[in-house]
């Protein structure tokens, strides 16, 4: 990164190396073979890390990660599906919200914020509610940085006969999810988080059966995953006008995620951007929301300092002023601030931006010297 360039400590967009940055340098024609080549690799590549390949296909889809979840609900729950949506932040809530927007039978199950959901709440309320089709679940929440127990609740789900859509989002590429050990009919997640690509493009990795009998329930042209992909198993091309630097930053970015070693490599390198965060804010008394059992090394939701000279806008500004982009917090009950461990980042880039904020509050005068 250049000095000049703040690094980003946020959920995404996030900070990108500069060869994922030089490979939007190129213009593609939508319908060149040479991107469609580049497409394809693309969808292979991230099959790939959820070893998912004999099973599910990769959608790829224009827009944020909220279009590809909205495009998956609205394409792989039937008209008179119900989806149950487990829901302990706000992205939880988004997602009920969609099945309201478009006119799925739903209901809910909502935990605090730094509550897991367990496999046993979802056992209970598929007993009590056999008109469930479908279980909605937010992998890894960020609006705290909660880590949901994806496996033990796939599980229970599976024995229920019932089906999974899984928002990644946040955990896909950095946490292990494996599609022969987990079952699920969609898995979420986009491009310009953990795989360090640049905003504007997602995927569902739909469950091939699932897709095939998808047809017809969309409730849109442009998100119709059904559609997308039989256009594209068909033609080699997107259906809509691509987002074509996108897909060759996330190319360029897969090709660097690889060379690093993978998702065990990209774990690691967050796991240790995430404690040296955690110790080094805990040293200057800045205490973490989540107890660390059930915090994920995506991001950190941190209480924010008590003392009325404290206001989150102008510790923001100054921190971003000394090179350091962070987050506000999410949370309604609590006054809070949230900072990534994504992105192009390692651990001395981590050390510098806890030594940033440590300035700032001392020259707000929330820290002594």
């Amino acid at each position: 990164m250049s000095t000049a360039e703040p690094i980003l400590l946020t959920p995404g967009p996030l900070t990108t190396s500069a060869r994922t940055r030089q490979a939007m340098m190129v213009d593609w024609g939508s319908w060149d073979d040479r991107f469609n080549q580049l497409t394809a690799s693309l969808c292979e590549q991230l099959l790939a890390i959820i070893n998912g390949g004999a099973s599910h296909h990769c959608v790829p889809l224009q827009g944020s990660g909220t279009f590809a979840v909205e495009a998956a609900i609205g394409t792989l729950v039937p008209r008179d599906g119900k989806v149950l949506v487990l829901i302990n932040g706000a992205y939880g809530k988004r997602l009920a919200k969609i099945c309201e927007v478009l006119g799925r039978s739903f209901s809910t199950f909502e935990t605090a914020e730094d509550e897991p959901t367990t496999a046993a709440d979802v056992d209970r309320l598929l007993h009590a509610d056999p008109a469930i089709t479908h279980i909605a679940l937010i992998h890894c929440e960020t609006s705290t940085g909660i880590l949901n127990p994806l496996p033990e609740i796939a599980h229970v789900i599976a024995q229920h006969g019932k089906r999974l859509i899984i928002d990644a989002m946040s955990s896909f590429g950095a946490l292990p999810i494996d599609a022969q050990q987990v079952p699920f009919d969609a898995l979420i997640a986009a491009s310009g988080k953990c795989l360090e690509g640049v905003p504007g493009m997602g995927f569902v990795f739909a469950r091939k059966e699932a897709l095939a009998s998808a047809a017809g329930n969309s409730h849109s042209l442009a998100m119709d995953l059904f559609d997308q992909h039989s256009y594209m198993a068909k033609t080699g091309q997107w259906r809509f006008t691509p987002p074509t630097h996108v897909v060759a930053a996330l190319h360029e970015a897969l090709l660097q995620y690889n060379e690093e070693g993978g998702l065990p490599a990209r774990h690691q390198r967050y796991a240790n951007n995430c404690q040296v965060l955690l110790e080094d804010m805990a040293a200057l008394g800045l205490r973490s929301f989540l107890p660390a059992a059930i915090q994920a090394p995506i991001i950190v939701t941190f209480h924010a300092p008590k003392d009325p000279r404290y206001q989150f806008k102008e510790f923001y500004e100054r921190v971003k002023a000394k090179g350091f982009i962070l987050y506000p917090g999410k949370l309604t009950q609590v006054e809070t601030f949230r900072v990534g461990c994504i992105g192009h980042v390692n651990q001395a880039e981590m050390h510098a931006a806890v030594a940033a904020v440590a300035e700032v509050l001392r020259e707000m005068e929330v820290l002594e010297i």
